[in-house]
C-alpha cells in the first residue's frame, strides 16, 4: 500500500514545482511593471500557474524596506478579507507591494474601489482570467509538452499522445490533469481514489 506522500502527484511534490521563465523573462516581465507604473496583471485560465507565477513574483520583489502582501480570492470565498479595509490601504505608500491572486472575483465596482484605495502603493500585481483589469504583464498557457516535462519533473513518464488527450480533456488546466494523474496512481495501487484537497 502507498501512502498519500508516496504518491509521485501528491501536493507537498506538486508544490515544489515552480513556474518556468528564463532569466530574460524575468527581466522582461520588470521591464513591463516598470513601464505601467507597477503596474500589471498576470492573465491566464484556470490551472494555467498563475497563482505559482505571483508566489514567485513575490521572492523576486522581496527586498528591504519593501513591504509585500499577498491577497488570495477564489470562488469560495470572493470578498476582501476583513482585515483589508480603509485603514490598512490608508496606510499603503511606495515601499508597498500588493499582490492580489483572483482579481475576476471582484465585482467592477469592487474593482474600482480596490484600484482606487491602492492608488499610493508602489507596485499592484494581480491575476485574472481575462485582461482588462491592469495592463497585461505576462499571458500563462499550458501545452501537452508542458505537461510533460512537469510529470517528468516528478520522476514519471508520459507518453506524448496521452499527454496530448489529458490536455485537451481538462482543456488546458494542469492542475486537474495532475489531479486525474493523482487519482490513477493512487487507483493502481491501492485500488481507492482519495485526491488531495488541495488538488481540488
Amino acid at each position: 500500500m502507498i501512502l498519500a506522500r508516496d504518491n509521485p502527484f501528491s501536493t507537498d511534490r506538486v508544490l515544489r514545482e515552480r513556474y518556468r521563465l528564463s532569466e530574460r523573462e524575468w527581466s522582461r516581465l520588470q521591464e513591463k511593471l516598470s513601464y505601467h507604473c507597477g503596474r500589471g496583471a498576470l492573465v491566464g485560465p484556470k490551472g494555467s500557474g498563475k497563482t505559482t507565477l505571483l508566489e514567485d513574483f513575490k521572492v523576486r520583489l522581496s527586498h528591504p524596506g519593501r513591504r509585500i502582501t499577498l491577497i488570495r480570492l477564489s470562488a469560495e470565498s470572493p470578498i476582501l478579507p476583513h482585515a483589508f479595509d480603509k485603514t490598512f490601504f490608508a496606510k499603503l505608500d511606495h515601499n508597498d507591494a500588493l499582490l492580489l491572486d483572483g482579481a475576476e472575483q471582484l465585482s467592477w465596482l469592487k474593482w474600482f474601489w480596490f484600484r482606487w484605495h491602492t492608488r499610493h502603493a508602489g507596485l499592484v500585481i494581480v491575476t485574472t482570467h481575462r485582461v482588462g483589469r491592469l495592463p497585461m504583464l505576462h499571458r500563462c498557457s499550458t501545452t501537452p509538452m508542458l505537461l510533460r516535462t512537469l510529470v517528468r519533473s516528478l520522476g514519471e513518464d508520459l507518453p506524448h499522445a496521452e499527454a496530448a488527450t489529458l490536455h485537451r480533456r481538462h482543456r488546458g488546466n494542469i492542475r486537474e490533469a495532475l489531479r486525474e494523474l493523482y487519482d490513477r496512481h493512487a487507483e493502481k495501487n491501492t485500488g481507492v481514489l482519495s485526491t488531495p484537497t488541495s488538488l481540488v
